[in-house]
């Protein structure tokens, strides 16, 4: 039996198989919250990780954006405390593991060079490109998973999301997410029912989609019918928070969890950590699994 995520120490953590963990976040039903941080961005505290301090505000996953395989850095890591000085470690991730007890996985973008652009295109390293090699590096680097999105204008297409989930499939083994949070300059649909269909027929085991109330023309009936599906082929659905409204105020915050929880979702994204308030993590959190789950979360020794 494995237990819950909503409920599990580190050393549940750490001995989670894949399956496991996939079946740790559908058994917590809907009451997970995944916080992305931005690498190369200051932490808020010398000599401590931005992670750390995500999992102190309640986070239960980790997802690391900007980071690049071929040169690991998580600054307030170890000898990572400046970017001008940081020393690259290929076990930086196992090390930030035992730091903070939870699964920890990486943005990885699709990038498409004929995808139609509403703004100029932004140039991102190789080593944060979705392709089999950083698949392969990510996995011996020791993610649990790998989410293929991009950020605000480099340009991917759906078609390039799906063909990376193929790729992940047989290159890294851990559990793959998928799908846009925004437009990422892209000129195309973030979704279409086609799109979802092909994600879920190449293996994709958790479908990223907006969360309702953070992409204009986005509603609860479209989104609604497309967890229903998901949940329909046995996969999970994952909100993201990914249009800076992560800044918001709290009660803008607690409506976004109440309403995402409703229609499904097993799991809830807010982005960019260190350029918005803690709190707002710990307002999703207590929002959609109570302060009891948030308090124990935020108490929960590493040593357990």
């Amino acid at each position: 039996m494995v237990k819950r995520l909503l409920s599990a120490n580190a050393s549940d953590v750490q001995a989670y198989t894949k399956d496991d963990l996939f079946k740790a976040i559908q058994s917590s039903e809907g009451r997970i919250v995944m916080s992305e941080n931005v690498v190369m961005h200051e932490p808020s505290e010398e000599g401590i990780t931005t992670s750390e301090m995500t999992k102190a505000s309640g986070a239960d996953m980790i997802l690391l954006n900007a980071f690049d395989v071929f040169n690991p850095i998580v600054l307030g890591m170890p000898n990572q405390e400046a970017i001008n000085t940081a020393i690259p470690n290929d076990n930086v991730i196992k090390e930030l593991k035992k730091f903070i007890g939870r699964p920890i996985g990486l943005n990885l973008e699709p990038i498409d060079l004929d995808a139609p652009m509403l703004e100029d295109r932004l140039t991102i390293p190789k080593g944060r490109q979705a392709s089999a090699e950083t698949l392969r590096k990510a996995g011996e680097l020791g993610f649990d998973f790998v989410v293929l999105t991009a950020n605000p204008g480099v340009g991917t297409s759906n078609k390039a999301i799906t063909d990376n989930i193929k790729i992940a499939k047989t290159e890294f083994n851990g559990l793959v997410i998928a799908g846009k949070m925004h437009k990422a300059g892209s000129s195309e649909p973030i979704f279409t029912d086609e799109t979802i269909d092909n994600y879920l027929d190449a293996g994709a085991d958790i479908i990223l989609l907006p969360a309702v109330g953070t992409v204009w023309g986005i509603g609860a009936t479209e989104i609604k019918k497309i967890i229903d599906k998901i949940h329909a082929k046995g996969k999970l659905a994952l909100s993201a928070i990914g249009t800076s409204q992560e800044s918001a105020q709290p009660d803008v915050i607690r409506q976004l969890a109440i309403r995402n929880k409703e229609l499904g979702f097993d799991i809830q994204h807010i982005g960019d950590a260190q350029r918005n308030r803690y709190e707002a993590i710990s307002e999703l959190k207590i929002a959609i699994a109570g302060y009891r789950h948030f308090i124990a979360a935020v108490s929960r020794s590493v040593e357990r």
